[in-house]
C-alpha cells in the first residue's frame, strides 16, 4: 500500500469488508467463550485480516484467521501475542490463495483500547501500514453495519512538540461476492419468519430503514447545534461532508407558496402528477370493487329470493 503523507489521503479511503469475515470473527469470540468461561464484558479476540491493499481508493477485506492473544483485565499495557503462529499461518495461506495478502488485523471492541497503538507497532513488520478492523460482536444496531475501520497516522502538533501515532477513522462498507451473496441470502432465509410475507418483509425494512435515517438526522441536528452554542469546536472536513449530503437533496420546496401544479417547478410538478395518477387508481379500484361486491349482494338477495319463491310454492302444493 502507498504511504499515507495526509490526512485527507487518508479519509478518501473506503474499506471494503466481505460477510466472510464478519462470520469468522463472530465464530472466534463465541468459541473463545465458551473455552475459557469468561465474561463477554472484558473479553475480547484478536485475528489477522488478509486481503488487497494495492489500490488508493479502497481496501479490501477478503478473509481472516484468528490468532492466540490474552491481556491482563486491569492492566491493559499487558498483554501477548504469538508471533511465530502468525507467520507459520501466513504460510499456510501463501500456499491456498497467494493474492491475499496481510493487511491489518482485528478485534472484538466494540471501542479502541489504549494497547491497540502497541499491537498495531507490532503488526508493522508484516505490512507497513496495518488496517485496524473492530468488529462489535454484541452490536445491538440493527440498521448499522457493526464494523469500524482506522488506520493509524502521524499528528503533527501545532505548537511544534514531537509528533504522535493517532489512529484515523475511515468508512467501512459490507461487500460481497457473488458466491458469498447467495449464501447470505440461504443465511436470511433460513433466520427469517416464514410466515411473513414478500410484502411485510419490504414494508418491515422500509419502516427500519426510515427509522435509522430519522435517528441520524436527529445525530446531524444535535451535532450542529452544540457547534452553534460552543460546546464542539468547527470541523471543516464534517461539514463538507454535510454540505456534500445537503447538494444531493432535491428542490422539491414550494417556496412562493403555489397551489397551481402550472406553476409548481418541473420536480414537484413530477412529484405531484404521479402522486395524483396513483392515488386516482388508487380511487377507481376502490370504487369498482364496490360495485362488484354491491353487485354479489344483490345477485345473492335475487338467488335468496328465488330460493324462499320455490320453497312456499313446495309446501303450497
Amino acid at each position: 500500500m502507498p504511504a499515507i503523507t495526509s490526512e485527507m489521503s487518508v479519509l478518501s479511503t473506503t474499506v471494503s469488508v466481505a460477510p466472510l469475515v464478519l462470520l469468522s470473527v463472530v465464530d472466534h469470540y463465541e468459541r473463545v467463550l465458551k473455552t475459557d468461561n469468561v465474561s463477554k464484558l472484558n473479553k475480547r479476540v484478536v485475528g489477522v485480516i488478509l486481503g488487497d491493499n494495492t489500490s488508493k481508493n479502497q481496501i479490501k477485506v477478503m478473509n481472516s484467521f484468528a490468532i492466540p492473544f490474552e491481556e491482563d483485565d486491569k492492566n491493559p499495557d499487558i498483554w501477548f501475542l504469538d508471533h511465530n503462529f502468525i507467520e507459520s499461518m501466513l504460510d499456510m495461506f501463501k500456499k491456498i490463495n497467494a493474492k491475499e495478502k496481510l493487511i491489518g488485523w482485528y478485534h472484538s471492541g466494540p471501542k479502541l483500547k489504549s494497547s491497540d497503538l502497541q499491537i498495531n507497532e507490532i503488526f508493522k513488520r508484516f505490512t507497513p501500514n496495518p488496517l485496524l478492523l473492530i468488529v462489535d460482536v454484541v452490536s445491538k444496531d440493527v440498521i448499522d453495519i457493526p464494523t469500524d475501520s482506522y488506520i493509524a497516522v502521524e499528528e503533527i502538533k501545532e505548537d511544534g512538540s514531537s509528533s504522535e501515532k493517532t489512529f484515523i477513522h475511515l468508512p467501512s462498507v459490507i461487500q460481497a461476492e457473488e458466491a458469498e451473496e447467495i449464501g447470505v441470502e440461504h443465511l436470511l432465509r433460513d433466520i427469517r419468519d416464514q410466515a411473513c410475507g414478500n410484502l411485510s418483509i419490504k414494508l418491515t425494512n422500509n419502516f427500519k430503514s426510515l427509522k435509522s435515517l430519522n435517528e441520524r438526522l436527529e445525530n446531524i441536528i444535535k451535532y450542529l447545534n452544540k457547534i452553534v452554542s460552543g460546546e464542539l469546536p468547527i470541523n471543516n472536513v464534517i461539514l463538507e461532508k454535510l454540505q456534500d449530503i445537503f447538494n444531493l437533496l432535491p428542490n422539491i420546496g414550494n417556496l412562493g407558496g403555489e397551489t397551481d401544479v402550472n406553476k409548481l417547478g418541473d420536480l414537484n410538478k413530477s412529484f405531484t402528477v404521479k402522486t395524483n395518477d396513483e392515488l386516482m387508481v388508487v380511487y377507481v379500484s376502490s370504487l369498482v370493487r364496490s360495485i362488484i361486491a354491491f353487485h354479489d349482494l344483490i345477485e345473492n338477495k335475487i338467488e335468496n329470493k328465488k330460493i324462499t319463491e320455490r320453497g312456499e310454492e313446495v309446501l303450497a302444493k
